[in-house]
Order: C-alpha cells, then sequence, then structure tokens
C-alpha cells in the first residue's frame, strides 16, 4: 500500500486550504523555473523514462504523446488542450483534483505545454461541473495574479495562457476529436483519423490532448524523479493512480494507491468491504461503465492495471469499479448502460447509429425475457460488428459492457429466457 509521503494527491478529499497558498505549503509550484530550464527533450525523456501511461482510460504512454509534437513551428502556433469533460458514468476522480487541488492541474499544464511547445492551454471542462469549475478559476486567477501563469510565467522564459472552456455536457465530448470540435464551436462529432491532432488538431494546428490526472501528476514526477515513479506497479503498469469505488461497498471512495495492487485488497482496504461480506459479491466493472464486468470468481485474484485487464478481455479504464452485489439485477444493469450509450451516440457512423439502438433494444427485452435464446449469440454477433467499425471509440463502449454480460452471465439471462416462457417470471424477480 501506499505510503502518505508517495501521494501526489495530498489534499484529494478538501481538508486542506485549496489556495495557490496552500498548494505552496504542500510543495507545488517548487522549483517549478528550474524543471523549465533543463529543456523541453528533458521533460519528454523524463516522461517516458517514468512509464507514465494515459490516465483517462485509453492507457497511451503520456511523454511518447508528447513527443509525436514537431520540434519546430512551421509558423502555426501548438496547442495543449486538457481533457476534463468527465462523462463516464460511474468515473468520478479528476473531478476531486479540479475541486480540492487544483494547482497540481496548473503547474502539470504549465510544464506539459511547454514540453509540446504550446504557449497555450485550454482546459475543457463537462458542463455539470460547476463548482469544479469556480475553483479551478479561481486558482487560474490567483496563477496570473502572481505572476505563474501569462507573460514569462513563474519567471521562466516561457510565455503562457490557460482558459478554461466550460462544456455542454454530452458524452460524446470526452472522445479528443469531438472535444476539439466543440471547443471551436461546432457540433461535438469526432474527427476522421488522420490526420491526428498532433498534426492538425485545434484550428488545424498541432495539438496534444490530455487527461485531467496524467497532467496533474507530471510535475511530481518531474521533481522526484521517474524512478521514484516507476517503482510502484508492474513493469508497463507503473506509478501510482487514482482510483474509485462506487456501488455496493460500505464506504465509497475516491482515493490514491499504487498500481497492480490486487481489486479485493482495495476494495477491503478503502472501500469497507462488499455490503454484506465478500461473498455477496456478484460482480465488479472495473473502471468506469464502457469496461466488460467481471463475475466474482475473477474478481478474487483481479489486478488492477492495464495488462491483467486485456489479458482477461476487460479494461482497467478509468480505475472507477462499480460494485454490485447479489441483489443487483446484472441484465438490467447492462441494459441501463446499453440506453446510456444509445442515447450518446453521435450518429455518424453507421454501425454505432443503428447498432447501439439495436442493442438497446434486445437488450430491453432480455431483461424482461420476452427473447429467444438464438437471440444471445445474435447479439453477441451484432455486438463484434459494431465494435473496432466506428471512427471513435464509442462503438467498443458500447458493445464491451454487452459482451462482459454474455460471457460471464449467459446462464441467468437463458433462465429469464425460460422462467418467462413458463410463467415463473414472479418468482424469478423474487429472488
Amino acid at each position: 500500500m501506499l505510503k502518505d509521503q508517495d501521494r501526489i494527491f495530498t489534499n484529494l478529499y478538501g481538508m486542506h486550504d485549496r489556495s495557490l497558498a496552500g498548494a505552496k505549503k504542500r510543495g507545488h509550484w517548487d522549483g517549478t523555473a528550474n524543471i523549465i530550464k533543463n529543456g523541453r527533450d528533458w521533460i519528454i525523456d523524463q516522461m517516458k523514462a517514468s512509464g507514465l501511461r494515459g490516465r483517462g482510460g485509453a492507457g497511451f504512454p503520456t511523454g511518447l504523446k508528447w513527443s509525436f509534437m514537431p520540434k519546430e513551428t512551421d509558423g502555426r502556433p501548438a496547442y495543449l488542450v486538457i481533457n476534463a469533460d468527465e462523462s463516464e458514468p460511474g468515473t468520478c476522480k479528476d473531478r476531486e483534483i479540479m475541486r480540492h487541488d487544483p494547482h497540481t492541474l496548473i503547474e502539470g499544464a504549465l510544464l506539459a505545454s511547454f514540453a509540446i511547445g504550446a504557449n497555450n492551454c485550454y482546459i475543457y471542462i463537462r458542463g455539470e461541473f460547476i463548482r469544479e469549475k469556480e475553483a479551478l478559476q479561481a486558482a487560474i486567477d490567483e496563477c496570473y495574479a502572481d505572476g505563474l501563469l501569462g507573460k514569462n510565467a513563474c519567471k521562466s522564459g516561457w510565455d503562457f495562457d490557460l482558459y478554461l472552456h466550460h462544456g455542454a455536457g454530452a458524452y460524446i465530448c470526452g472522445e479528443e476529436t469531438a472535444l476539439l470540435e466543440s471547443l471551436e464551436g461546432k457540433k461535438g462529432m469526432p474527427r476522421m483519423k488522420p490526420p491526428f491532432p498532433a498534426g492538425a488538431g485545434l484550428y488545424g494546428c498541432p495539438t496534444t490532448v490530455n487527461n485531467v490526472e496524467s497532467i496533474a501528476v507530471a510535475p511530481t514526477i518531474l521533481r522526484r524523479g521517474p524512478e521514484w515513479f516507476s517503482s510502484f506497479g508492474r513493469p508497463n503498469n507503473v506509478g501510482t493512480k487514482l482510483f474509485a469505488i462506487s456501488g455496493h461497498v460500505n464506504t465509497p471512495c475516491v482515493f490514491e494507491d499504487a498500481m497492480s495492487l490486487p481489486m479485493r485488497e482495495l476494495i477491503e482496504k478503502h472501500g469497507g468491504g462488499i455490503r454484506g461480506g465478500w461473498d455477496n459479491l456478484k460482480a465488479i466493472i472495473p473502471g468506469g461503465a464502457s469496461c466488460p464486468i467481471l463475475p466474482k470468481d475473477m474478481c478474487e485474484d483481479a489486478i488492477m492495471d492495464f495488462d491483467w485487464m486485456r489479458e482477461n478481455k476487460s479494461s482497467m479504464g478509468t480505475a472507477c469499479m462499480i460494485v454490485m452485489d447479489q441483489n443487483t439485477d446484472v441484465i438490467k444493469a447492462i441494459w441501463r448502460l446499453s440506453k446510456f450509450f444509445k442515447h450518446e451516440s453521435c450518429g455518424q457512423c453507421t454501425p454505432c447509429r443503428e447498432g447501439t439502438g439495436w442493442m438497446a433494444r434486445v437488450m430491453d427485452r432480455l431483461v424482461r425475457g420476452e427473447a429467444e435464446v438464438e437471440e444471445i449469440d445474435m447479439l453477441f454477433d451484432v455486438s463484434k460488428q459494431v465494435e473496432g467499425h466506428t471512427i471513435c471509440a464509442l462503438g467498443d463502449a458500447a458493445a464491451w459492457p454487452i459482451q462482459g454480460l454474455i460471457r460471464h452471465f449467459r446462464e441467468e439471462i437463458e433462465d429469464r429466457i425460460k422462467a418467462n416462457k413458463t410463467g415463473r417470471m414472479g418468482a424469478m424477480a423474487a429472488e
């Protein structure tokens, strides 16, 4: 387990002063100008050496992503865009950073922008996050007043401006190119790739899009060194990470801990254990609504990192676990997620536009048992036709929960269909 001296987010619960003075007391904005003086290449090399993988869900190496930006400018400005559009159901880790520890993000934005050669940064924040926007804007104003942002930011010789943009709250704007479209004032719809944002992003200029947590951890990594950060977790899954636990646990929470720890250990230590004891567990969605569900027997040995989840046909996602006990109607739970993804599809790709609606309608019938057993395989087959056939990951996000359900709870779906046919649905619902 993580020692207190190794925590990056020292005010996650808002128990200390979140102002600039409070942040400085806790070690933020310490020697920031000296870090910048080491140069762009040094910062990027340090980030690569740390092994930090993007904390937004995809897990792409952050240092590598920064290195894709052009070294020399062709006259176009470069931009850093921070994705604070945290709209994945069950995910609520980034909002705690913005609400209670905003200076970690602002300092990270300065260092990351310098590393990629960007003089401007936009934070695109989810529309529903009102208090978070206020806290973040107050922190930005403090930094401008103190000379940490603006001309000769932090006395580093680098000019840097930071803007906060309030989004409209659509899930699709969490996809990085849809976010850029929305930021430009257009409808939030994903772009075709290539060109990738590093070549043509915001306003057609080189752009890097990063998650809030990926940016907020950068200053501490650069101060303490990549060796320290990579000492946590398994190879390729290193560092500390914000996790969350919601659902049927005794103490739902957001917390920081090391990567690659057992799921059961995290739930029992931080979440106060499963409601009614571990034996009352039915299933866990490991990282936000889009990740395939894991049944209890797999959760026994599950390790919370990218590689273990991928090897076991799930996904780490944002590491925000949704816990379901034995009282949960797991078919209905996945139906509710299907309904969400259908609603949030932008409709640009035919497999997603048609597939999400079709899958939600079939799920609707499966909840009631009003289907044929053959339709289960048909539903799985359709989900495979949606997955990987769209220009953004929403198709995958809609397909994966259904695939996980069929993979692990097929028997339960079949029982419900049989119960409906024999008129035993009342008894089933009682169970």
